[in-house]
């Protein structure tokens, strides 16, 4: 199973525009999103993907209700993190972050090393980070939005190989 990775958008509708296409013609099962989508009105953009989209809330979410009920029509889901499920015999971990960069990668490192998930995947810090912490995959895809580091990146994930290509927009 192929799926997209996507964080903090922050409404950059050019480059979400751009990440849907990629995840439209390299198919993918499913898109996970780890928050920061921030405005409903980006739903519009997400209606041309042919699969779910699975996200938790991030910290400038704001307008949660709308956002929930904009992206719901959309084989969309959206929670509160962390969001702990399971895919293709994997334990996956999605979350957006905490307070500063530096608590947020120490708390997702800490959950990657009890071996309890397969998968962590997290954004807010909006850099790029992939790390195997035991069997745990760590993944953030970096800002979609490109505002902070000027280059907009997104990840593809093969959940049965746990193997990752890093895309730039």
């Amino acid at each position: 199973m192929l799926v997209g990775v996507m964080s903090d958008s922050h409404d950059h509708l050019p480059n979400i525009r751009k990440a849907i296409e990629v995840f439209v013609s390299e198919k993918v099962d499913y898109v996970f999103h780890c928050g920061d989508f921030i405005s409903p009105f980006t739903a519009k953009i997400f209606k041309k993907l042919n699969c779910p989209v699975l996200g938790v809330y991030g910290n400038n979410d704001g307008d949660k209700y709308t956002l929930k009920e904009k992206f719901n029509c959309l084989k969309t889901e959206i929670h509160e993190q962390p969001y702990i499920f399971n895919i293709q015999g994997r334990k996956i971990m999605v979350l957006h972050g905490f307070r500063t960069p530096e608590t947020t990668k120490d708390i997702v490192y800490g959950l990657a090393e009890t071996g309890k998930y397969n998968v962590i995947l997290y954004g807010h810090t909006h850099s790029f980070d992939v790390e195997k912490i035991n069997k745990t995959l760590v993944l953030n895809p970096g800002e979609t939005c490109g505002y902070l580091t000027n280059q907009g990146t997104i990840a593809l994930l093969n959940l049965e190989k746990l193997e990752f290509r890093k895309i730039n927009l």
